[in-house]
């Protein structure tokens, strides 16, 4: 599969180069695939989440799994911000540009984003509460159909698993089935990832590389960095190589990198972390919540963003103001995965409450913001697995006579210096 994505990638950008015209007209096939993916999401979270909280048999424990899980993501994803920020500041990567604001519509951003506002913090509350199940399922809110999994699952442990052992055999054997769909649909993946390359560069073609040279620098270079960072995290903790990960992971690495989508790779990210000894309970749990409030890889490039736009319209922010931005872009980054044109909504939320430059300025950005996918995809997903990894090892849930044998026995056998509380 790994092999098959890289030609298909390969294919992608050559069509986008030569043919570009062509190239456009290629993006139904990464939709068509992103969309069959999106069509197991919702049923696989919820028999995961619920079959793996009844295996676990502790409502304490469902509930200290997602404490922690929070905690890590607010910890790891404001250290992305602060981290950004510090690369934004060294390499001023918007110093000497001198744009004039008044060349910029906010008509364009608006297009980007559909009309689309931040949503304050309590519709994002009580967006997660589901208004009902079916229109959850419908509309794959994926946090809506966790809370009301969690839920099921809680109560089937409350209940007793023996007094509802119908219900939880066909979950199981409905598990099995989705299981199954998701091989098939796997097997297109690298039509998806040709697709969807040919059309990304068809559309916007190679030149717009220089124009975003220095941003683009800063971001990837940031990247590659925090991934430094999350490898030394991964190992203190789970004793787990990020390189051995990686390579056992690989063909899902390169599908979220020729798709632009975390979503296309997330059933399947799932399978092989519970497969590396993570509990079914705990991927479950991590993971769909972690697409909403772990970001790392859009944090790192929101705060290079915003200093970015900053230094171009030659407004120099002192450490108040940053500090300002700081806590503006926490509050406006969580929850907005699956918004069309999240990272533009951020910025023009930060831009409009601190008054650093006019919305309208975010625009500039519209030229970058898809070079900048495979940045965010990559550090995205990275962080989520990570993220999974250690709360299963602090949670004592991982498995690692399993994670010997999915990585290749390239792992340590000590356990982990965290224990579950």
């Amino acid at each position: 599969m790994f092999f098959q994505l890289i030609i298909a990638i390969i294919l992608g950008i050559t069509i986008g180069v030569l043919f570009p015209d062509l190239g456009t007209q290629l993006k139904p096939l990464g939709d068509g695939f992103i969309r069959l993916i999106k069509m197991i999401i919702a049923p696989l979270i919820f028999l995961v989440i619920v079959t793996g909280i009844a295996h676990m048999g502790d409502v304490k424990a469902v509930g200290r799994v997602g404490v922690k899980a929070l905690a890590y993501f607010l910890v790891a994803s404001t250290f992305a911000l602060i981290f950004g920020l510090v690369v934004g500041n060294l390499m001023a990567p918007g110093a000497g540009l001198n744009i004039d604001p008044g060349t910029l519509s906010e008509a364009a951003v608006d297009a980007k984003t559909g009309g689309a506002k931040a949503p304050d913090a309590a519709t994002f509350v009580l967006g997660i509460i589901p208004a009902s199940v079916v229109d959850a399922f419908a509309q794959n809110a994926l946090l809506q159909v966790l809370v009301f999994a969690v839920f099921v699952g809680s109560a089937v442990i409350v209940i007793g698993r023996e007094k509802v052992a119908p219900v939880m055999n066909f979950f199981d054997a409905f598990l099995t089935i989705i299981y199954t769909i998701m091989g098939w649909v796997m097997k297109l993946a690298p039509i998806g990832a040709f697709g969807a390359m040919a059309f990304v560069i068809g559309q916007y073609g190679v030149a717009t590389l220089g124009t975003y040279a220095k941003l683009i620098v800063a971001c990837y270079a940031a990247a590659l960095v925090f991934i430094g960072l999350l490898s030394v995290v991964l190992w203190l903790v789970a004793r787990v190589s990020l390189w051995s990960f990686l390579k056992y992971t690989r063909a899902e690495f390169g599908l979220a990198l020729g798709t632009a989508s975390t979503e296309s790779v997330l059933p399947r990210m799932m399978t092989k972390l519970t497969e590396a000894g993570c509990s079914r309970a705990v991927t479950g749990l991590v993971m769909p919540t972690g697409y909403s409030f772990n970001l790392d890889g859009a944090a790192i490039y929101l705060s290079i963003s915003l200093l970015f736009l900053a230094q171009a319209f030659g407004v120099h922010l002192d450490l108040g103001q940053q500090i300002a931005a700081l806590g503006v872009l926490l509050l406006t980054s969580k929850g907005m995965a699956g918004v069309p044109g999240s990272s533009f909504l951020a910025l023009s939320a930060t831009a409009a409450a601190l008054g650093i430059f006019p919305v309208a300025g975010v625009a500039l950005l519209l030229g970058a913001d898809r070079i900048m996918d495979s940045m965010r995809v990559t550090v995205n997903l990275l962080g989520n697995c990570v993220a999974t990894f250690v709360i299963a090892a602090w949670e004592g849930q991982l498995d690692r006579t399993q994670l010997r044998r999915a990585l290749g026995g390239t792992e340590s056998t000590e356990p982990a210096p965290l224990t579950a509380s």
